[in-house]
Formats: C-alpha cells, structure tokens, sequence
C-alpha cells in the first residue's frame, strides 16, 4: 500500500493512535506496555510528544484481528516506529 497523510488527532496508548482519515493505526513492530502501567504511561507520553497534532506519512502493511491498520509512520523524514524501538518499546 502506498503511503498516506494524515494528522495525529489523539495518542491512545504507547503504540497506537487515531489520525483524521484512519480510525485507528497500531505501529508495526513496537510492543509499548499497557496504558495501564507506569511503563504504559511513559510510552504513551513519548508518543505524544512524536506525534500528537503533527503531520504524519503513514504506510499501512498489514490489519490485525480486530481490522486495526498496522503501520510504519514518519514524521518528517523520522520513522516513529525506529523512535519507539529505540526508546525499548520492541
């Protein structure tokens, strides 16, 4: 699949978000603890600052069990899902 613009409209948790054409994006190959921890919270506030209301390219490659895109997604010329697994959320 080709890649797709979009804006980040809300963060839902340390992998996944709503943008303003999808309803939901998971990144492909990042694995962030639930929302509902410590860990999951710091994930999640990462992700926001990479994404929220910014501008994102995003390239769908799969959808999961549940008919959620799973995506690579840049901001600028920066792979968000690099960003994550760099920051341990492999």
């Amino acid at each position: 699949m080709a890649k797709q613009p979009a804006v980040c409209t809300n963060v839902i948790d340390g992998d996944t978000f709503k943008t303003n054409v999808e309803v939901r994006i998971r990144f492909a190959r990042v694995n962030a603890p639930s929302i509902n921890t410590p860990e999951g919270r710091k994930a999640k506030a990462l992700l926001e600052s990479l994404i929220l209301s910014k501008s994102v390219t995003y390239e769908v490659v799969t959808r999961d069990t549940y008919g959620c895109a799973v995506a690579e997604v840049w901001v600028d010329s920066r792979n968000v899902n690099d960003a994550m697994r760099d920051a341990g959320y492999k």
